[in-house]
C-alpha cells in the first residue's frame, strides 16, 4: 500500500469532479474545487472521518469492497479504478471475459504465425484456435467433442494423450496443469464454467483430485517440453503464453530453443502437414490440441 500516493490520487480525483456530475445540486459558490469530502463519502457509503484519513494518509488498508464503493462514487475509468486498487495494495479486478468468443485481435495474430507452432486457449484450458502449424502438430482440435476440448480434461482423463510427451515428464504437468487451473478459478469467483469443470475433473480422476487438494497455483506464462510427432519425432519448444488483459484467453506460441534440432523439424513439418498428425492414433478422439 503507497499511503502517500493513494491519498494524493483521492484528492485529485474528488477535486476534478463536479456536483452536477453525480446528481448533486451545485448550490453557493464553493471554496474548493469539485466534491466535499462528505459529499464523496455519502456517494460511497462510508465515513468522512475514514475518508479524511485516507486523504491524509494516515488509514489502515482499505477492503476492495470500500474501493470499489470509492470507484464508483468518484467516477473513476476502468483504468483510474485499477490505479487506486494497485495503490491500496489490492489486485485489480479482472476485466469482463470473452468466453468462448475469440477475440479479433488475437485472432488476427494467430494468422500470420505461420512459421510456428500456436493456439489460442482459454483460462480454463479450452482450446478456441490453433494455426496450421499448430495442426501439423497435434492434430486438428476440431475431431474432438467440443467439450472435451479441454486441455486438463483430456490430460486427466484419455491416456492416448500423454503418449505425446516423455512419461518422465507426465507428473510436472499434471502438476502444472492443476495449479493453472487453480488460479484461473480463483480469478473468476468460482463461476458456473469453472465450477462444472472442476466438478467434471473430480469425478473422473483420482489424479487430479490428489493434486487439487494440494492447493498449488502457478499460473502459465512460460516453459519449455518436449514433444513426440508419430512422423517426426520428438522436438523440444519454448513455449510463451501472451495474455489478453481480463487474462482470459491466452495466445501461446511453441518456438524452437535457440540450436536445437527443432528448426529443422518445423521445416520438415511445414512439409508433411496435419495429416501426419493422426496417423497411428485413434481417429475418434484426434491428438490433444497441446498443453
Amino acid at each position: 500500500m503507497d499511503r502517500e500516493e493513494l491519498a494524493d490520487f483521492l484528492r485529485r480525483s474528488r477535486e476534478r469532479l463536479l456536483p452536477g456530475e453525480v446528481g448533486l445540486p451545485s448550490g453557493p459558490r464553493r471554496r474548493t474545487p469539485g466534491l466535499r469530502r462528505e459529499e464523496v463519502s455519502q456517494l460511497a457509503g462510508m465515513s468522512a472521518d475514514y475518508l479524511m484519513r485516507l486523504e491524509q494518509a494516515r488509514s489502515p488498508q482499505p477492503s476492495t469492497q470500500l474501493l470499489a464503493a470509492l470507484a464508483r462514487a468518484l467516477r473513476l475509468t476502468r483504468d483510474e479504478r485499477d490505479h487506486l486498487y494497485l495503490l491500496a495494495g489490492h489486485r485489480p479486478p479482472a476485466g469482463p471475459r470473452a468466453g468462448g468468443h475469440v477475440k479479433p485481435g488475437l485472432l488476427y495474430m494467430l494468422d500470420r504465425l505461420v512459421e510456428t507452432p500456436a493456439q489460442l486457449v482459454s483460462d480454463l484450458g479450452d482450446v478456441l484456435a490453433q494455426n496450421a502449424m499448430s495442426e501439423a502438430l497435434f492434430g486438428c482440435h476440431c475431431t474432438v467433442e467440443e467439450p472435451d476440448r479441454n486441455i486438463p480434461w483430456r490430460w486427466f482423463t484419455d491416456p492416448f494423450v500423454r503418449e505425446s510427451y516423455p512419461e518422465e515428464e507426465h507428473p510436472a504437468y499434471s502438476r502444472m496443469h492443476v495449479a493453472d487451473l487453480r488460479a484461473a478459478v480463483a480469478r473468476r469467483g468460482n463461476d458456473v464454467a469453472a465450477t462444472e469443470l472442476v466438478e467434471r475433473l473430480r469425478a473422473a480422476s483420482e489424479e487430479f483430485v490428489r493434486l487439487w487438494e494440494l492447493h498449488e497455483v502457478a499460473v502459465r506464462r512460460s516453459s519449455r517440453k518436449r514433444v513426440r510427432h508419430p512422423a517426426i519425432g520428438d522436438m523440444e519448444f519454448d513455449c510463451e503464453a501472451l495474455l489478453a488483459p481480463a487474462e482470459d484467453q491466452r495466445l501461446v506460441i511453441y518456438t524452437p530453443p535457440p540450436g536445437s534440432r527443432t528448426f529443422e523439424a518445423l521445416e520438415l513439418l511445414r512439409v508433411v502437414g496435419p495429416e501426419t498428425a493422426h496417423r497411428s492414433h485413434r481417429p475418434a478422439a484426434g491428438r490433444p490440441a497441446g498443453i
